[in-house]
């Protein structure tokens, strides 16, 4: 028997399908807490060392769980109405849990690991189950009781790894990414209740889309910020002025790339698909990537503001050509979702930024990142040249 209470938490046919006030007061946390990344990152870079690797590993690690908690947020809040009390509660609450994480990342393999290992759980179990009770008999209960059990299973390790020292630490939250990760893809399957499979998802698409689409803005202003505050905490020098302005010139490219015809028809594409919940799944781990490439593409030009001149080792070099190659891979995946193809101009780019590293190397730091712009630039001018004079394209998406 459906409980009318529980089905009243569910999104109906009418209503705004735009995201709320307070959904974007809950990208203002992750705001920061991507600064926070940053400057992980951007240490990592500059200390170097022969622990680089273990430490990329742990930031990485902290970037996929803060991933995680958005897009579930993303995902609930697009499956269930956030005009509803009980629903702006679960917002609030996972608000309060970013928070907590957020403030957690730079000394999240010290002192502050337990903290932030307590935030991530109250977020995912305490949704789940705050979820679960609300809905009291509605058949939709079985979808949030099925993360309930897996995210109390990867409670432990998450607490665990809290508790115990650096490397332990990377172990025990790996695998608990692992466990989340997993039933994310699975559909956290259980005993008797089996699997949740994507159209149990039923998800608005206009909605979803502009969430992902919000959150890459989010991405792109957390770029600027970091050169922002790098650049003015240094002299104002010639060369530094004009990293700040290249830096500037790749954000607005980024954005451009992005939003022309795929990003801005991914609310018509999700809306019009068959199944709009598998094609938001799909477009999550896009979105990842993309994300990922922007927050390393950040870390490299603050690299390049600070020591323009600088000496380029593999590691800057690496951040500087391999966070815009990373988006641009993301970019790739995200135009065969929507249109079922690739642009050659993807390709060719790609190609440009990886063949091109032996020859960008021997330059000075800001040469490299001038490169890499110039490569995004033709990119650009590539896709504007071929869409003169033809109607937008309708989204074609052969999922």
């Amino acid at each position: 028997m459906t409980d009318e209470r529980g089905a009243e938490l569910l999104r109906g046919g009418g209503g705004s399908h735009r995201a709320t006030f307070l959904e974007l007061f809950l990208d203002v946390v992750f705001v920061f807490a991507f600064t926070r990344v940053s400057q992980r990152l951007i240490t990592d870079v500059a200390t170097g060392g022969e622990r680089l690797p273990l430490e990329l590993a742990q930031t990485l690690f902290l970037l996929l769980a803060l991933w995680m908690v958005w897009s579930l947020t993303a995902w609930a809040t697009s499956h269930y109405d956030p005009e509803q009390p009980p629903i702006q509660a679960v917002m609030v609450g996972s608000m309060c849990g970013s928070l907590v994480m957020a403030v957690s990342v730079p000394d999240a393999y010290g002192p502050h690991g337990l903290s932030f290992a307590a935030g991530y759980v109250s977020i995912q179990l305490g949704r789940s189950i705050y979820l679960t009770v609300a809905l009291r008999r509605h058949s939709q209960r079985h979808l949030s009781s099925r993360i309930v059990v897996w995210s109390a299973v990867s409670a432990v390790p998450w607490l665990v790894g809290g508790l115990v020292g650096e490397d332990l630490r990377l172990l025990c939250w790996g695998l608990a990414l692992a466990m989340d990760y997993l039933g994310l893809v699975i559909g956290w399957p259980v005993p008797r209740l089996g699997r949740a499979t994507a159209t149990a998802w039923t998800v608005t698409g206009e909605h979803l889309a502009e969430r992902y689409q919000q959150f890459t803005i989010i991405a792109l202003g957390e770029m600027i910020f970091v050169a922002g505050v790098g650049f003015s905490g240094s002299d104002f020098t010639l060369l530094r002025w004009i990293g700040l302005l290249d830096a500037f010139a790749t954000t607005v490219l980024l954005w451009r790339i992005y939003f022309h015809r795929a990003g801005s028809v991914l609310v018509e594409a999700v809306a019009e698909a068959r199944q709009p919940a598998r094609l938001g799944r799909s477009a999550t781990w896009t979105h990842l990537t993309m994300i990922a490439g922007i927050v390393t593409a950040a870390v490299g030009y603050e690299v390049a503001i600070a020591e323009p001149g600088g000496h380029a080792d593999a590691v800057r070099v690496a951040a500087i050509v391999g966070g815009p190659a990373l988006f641009v891979v993301g970019r790739a995946r995200f135009e065969y979702e929507v249109f079922g193809r690739v642009s050659r101009s993807r390709v060719i780019g790609l190609l440009l930024l990886v063949l091109g590293v032996p020859l960008l190397s021997r330059l000075p730091l800001l040469g490299i990142a001038a490169g890499v712009t110039a490569v995004l630039t033709g990119m650009a001018v590539a896709d504007a040249l071929r869409a003169r004079g033809r109607p937008p394209e309708r989204p074609a998406s052969p999922m």
